[in-house]
């Protein structure tokens, strides 16, 4: 039978065992990007980081590595609008706030906030939509933290599986959630969602894992499987290894996306909907592709 003193030392040390297990490195990410313009301009960012009306992100703090993507939605160049604009002032914003510090790791959804309501409070008027989704690692609790709107999205990946990603969120067929800022008077009669219905989440990531942030140029085009093959090419946390592989997966969703042969994601959610469609889905694409790595100043 153990006395108190010695049953007091077994659970010393499985205490200070665990506490020894317990990863205490900063963790970062190594993120690289690439894009393709729906008209063509391969690769080539406009001012910002902008591909077509895509824009995104990359910005460090001390307390996180936060990165982001947005896609403008095409319909307001009917109206004489560039669609980037809205999303490239809304991604750039989003930089500013977390670069300056006004913003909390563990909650994505508020730089997203912060960032459209400084929009409408824009002196100068901008007009637009866009998607959205906003990805933040909390370099001390290793955790990832998610917002996102519409039809943007990430996965993470772990051994070769998906472990974690968003949901796409959509009103209806090929219609998703959006931030907006209409002319004035005419606030009702374009579709607008408030940046609190993102959907949001949290996951504890891992050195080694993969992060796939994207605008739905890419889903639309490549099924999951397909992503997986290209990332196996993925064998280093170097940034030239992950800039090369973003730059193969933009580019097979790029090539996909004109095939008028090809059943893609986005023609088989469109037959599920009724629709007679099939072939890819040419549209602007936008990849950050990211490895969770230890921290180095």
């Amino acid at each position: 039978m153990l006395s108190v003193l010695s049953y007091g030392r077994l659970v010393a040390r499985a205490v200070i065992g665990g506490l020894s297990q317990t990863d205490s490195r900063d963790y970062s990410l190594v993120t690289a990007s690439c894009g393709f313009g729906k008209d063509f301009r391969k690769g080539i960012l406009k001012k910002g980081m902008c591909y077509g009306d895509d824009a995104c992100f990359i910005a460090r703090h001390r307390s996180a590595d936060v990165l982001g993507v947005a896609d403008g939605v095409g319909g307001w160049r009917d109206y004489g609008v560039d669609p980037s604009q809205f999303s490239g002032t809304l991604m750039k914003t989003c930089e500013r706030l977390v670069k300056e510090g006004r913003f909390v790791p563990s909650n994505p959804v508020g730089v997203l906030t912060t960032s459209y309501y400084e929009l409408l409070q824009n002196k100068v008027p901008l007009l637009g939509s866009s998607t959205a989704c906003i990805v933040v690692l909390d370099r001390q609790s290793h955790r990832l933290h998610t917002a996102n709107l519409g039809d943007s999205g990430f996965l993470v990946v772990r051994g070769g599986e998906v472990v974690h990603r968003s949901d796409e969120q959509q009103h209806y067929f090929n219609t998703p959630f959006q931030l907006s800022i209409a002319p004035p008077g005419a606030e009702g009669a374009v579709l607008s969602d408030s940046p609190d219905a993102a959907d949001s989440s949290s996951f504890d990531v891992q050195l080694g894992d993969i992060i796939l942030t994207a605008t739905d140029g890419l889903f639309d085009n490549m099924p999951d499987y397909m992503i997986l093959q290209e990332l196996k090419k993925l064998k280093n946390t170097n940034y030239e290894s992950i800039q090369q592989t973003a730059q193969s997966i933009a580019k097979q969703a790029h090539v996909l996306a004109y095939d008028p042969n090809y059943m893609s994601p986005f023609a088989q959610f469109a037959c599920d909907n009724g629709l007679n469609v099939r072939g890819g889905k040419p549209d602007d694409i936008t990849v950050l592709l990211s490895i969770v790595a230890e921290y180095t100043d």
